[in-house]
């Protein structure tokens, strides 16, 4: 799975910046996305709206309500806010049982003119998301892609997305997504543990960027994969 294209992929939260970034991006390597919401109408109006932006290009994106998202999804992202991630995981924990579900929320918060790290339960908010839906295969990804050129299609997105999982299948599936994404890398970082540092790391690449007024993403050199 995922070695190939045209795998159903649920975003949960994908009315979002982040998410409904990254279902385009998913669209336009030829998967079919579904973007969910708590609202099936606002999840079906967002799904126009980015279809809408892109009129040349063939983008199988549909709008559903979460748990028609999850259900029907071979691959789930949970791309909500990073305080109702694992409650949206955990009240379908059912629907995610034996998925690759990835984590792409950062917890920050803006204190002052930067934006700081918190430190959520579990200590990240992919481990809170797997002990919300224990059966599910969790992998953290995405943390450090600006949304705004991931959205931006007609262009690669330049950087190295970090995976980690305590689930072999989980890696494996998220880099085989990841490596799909013109100009990205997947780099397996290794278990679940390392998820609350990969999060809190985004809080520095946002304030490098802030003060430098780019939109710099993480490379990794001396790797090869």
């Amino acid at each position: 799975m995922c070695n190939r294209v045209g795998v159903i992929v649920g975003v949960l939260g994908g009315t979002g910046p982040a998410g409904g970034a990254l279902a385009l991006r998913l669209a336009s390597v030829g998967h079919r996305v579904l973007i969910g919401s708590r609202s099936a109408d606002r999840a079906a109006e967002v799904a126009a709206e980015l279809t809408g932006r892109w009129p040349g290009r063939q983008l199988d994106l549909a709008g559903a309500a979460n748990d028609d998202a999850a259900g029907t999804a071979e691959v789930v992202v949970v791309a909500t806010p990073w305080d109702g991630a694992a409650p949206t995981a955990g009240g379908l924990a059912g629907a995610l049982a034996g998925k690759v579900v990835i984590s792409m929320a950062n917890a920050l918060a803006k204190v002052g003119d930067e934006l700081q790290a918190l430190v959520p339960p579990r200590g990240s908010i992919a481990v809170a998301v797997q002990d919300a839906a224990p059966q599910a295969l969790v992998a953290a990804a995405f943390h450090h892609v600006p949304a705004r050129e991931l959205g931006q299609i007609d262009a690669p997105v330049e950087g190295d997305v970090l995976v980690c999982s305590d689930h072999a299948e989980a890696t494996r599936v998220t880099s085989a997504i990841v490596d799909q994404l013109p100009g990205l890398r997947a780099i397996d970082a290794g278990s679940l543990s390392a998820a609350g540092a990969i999060e809190a790391f985004t809080a520095v690449i946002l304030g490098v960027n802030r003060r430098y007024r780019r939109r710099s993403t993480l490379r990794l050199v001396g790797v090869e994969t």
